[in-house]
């Protein structure tokens, strides 16, 4: 071996800016506990809010170069019009789905409180799981995986994932490494949008639940 040959070392990828983005508001935002029940659409309050996250999203100095979303109607329903200003088409993912309710799926929240277990759901949802459905858990799981592998398609580019509060909430407590017993302690607004950078040296949070200009978040 050449003593004086150039050692090369190979470059660590470019982290990607992931923004994510929770759905806007339907006809039961707030009142019941849709889950992954179909049929549900954005209200025409929600459908306003996507069409200005859509145009707060195009103007990034930093332009996605794809858009993903959960196969729920409200979160295509919300992708749709990021997508369309940015010339681009919605991809779905089911790693961006709502947690499985089980049971508590469509049930209104205000007798869902008066449960028992809701307590443990907001103080200790690590060790809850819906009645036949998912764990809070396997939902962090799943839904960090999944933005973990979606930034690895896409190194030093910008990404949108259109997904719902408790997925993103997720998300966001793992990035920031609180643990998910904690993660209740986030708020995630309809059409919010939240940004993390996910790359080889781990992801760094960098907005939660903004509704304001996303300009900040350009290149300097």
């Amino acid at each position: 071996m050449n003593p004086m040959a150039a050692t090369h070392t190979k470059k660590p990828p470019a982290p990607t800016l992931v923004l994510l983005v929770r759905h806007g508001k339907t006809p039961s935002t707030g009142t019941v506990l849709p889950g992954r029940a179909p049929g549900l659409h954005l209200s025409d309050v929600g459908r306003g809010q996507a069409e200005v996250a859509a145009q707060r999203i195009a103007e990034l100095g930093r332009p996605p170069v794809a858009v993903y979303a959960s196969p729920l109607e409200r979160t295509r329903e919300t992708a749709q019009p990021i997508a369309r200003a940015l010339g681009l088409r919605v991809r779905t993912s089911k790693g961006l789905l709502e947690c499985d309710f089980g049971s508590w799926t469509g049930k209104k929240l205000d007798r869902l409180r008066k449960l028992p277990e809701w307590s443990q759901v907001q103080h200790s949802p690590s060790t809850f799981r819906f009645p036949g459905g998912e764990s809070f858990s396997e939902m962090a799981s799943r839904s960090w995986q999944t933005v973990v592998d979606l930034a690895g398609v896409h190194p030093g580019e910008t990404i949108v994932a259109v997904s719902h509060a408790d997925p993103i909430k997720a998300i966001l407590s793992n990035a920031a490494g609180a643990p998910l017993d904690l993660f209740q302690r986030l708020s995630v607004s309809p059409c919010s949008v939240s940004a993390l950078l996910v790359g080889p040296h781990g992801p760094h949070v960098l907005a939660v639940s903004s509704t304001a200009s996303l300009q900040e978040l350009s290149p300097s």
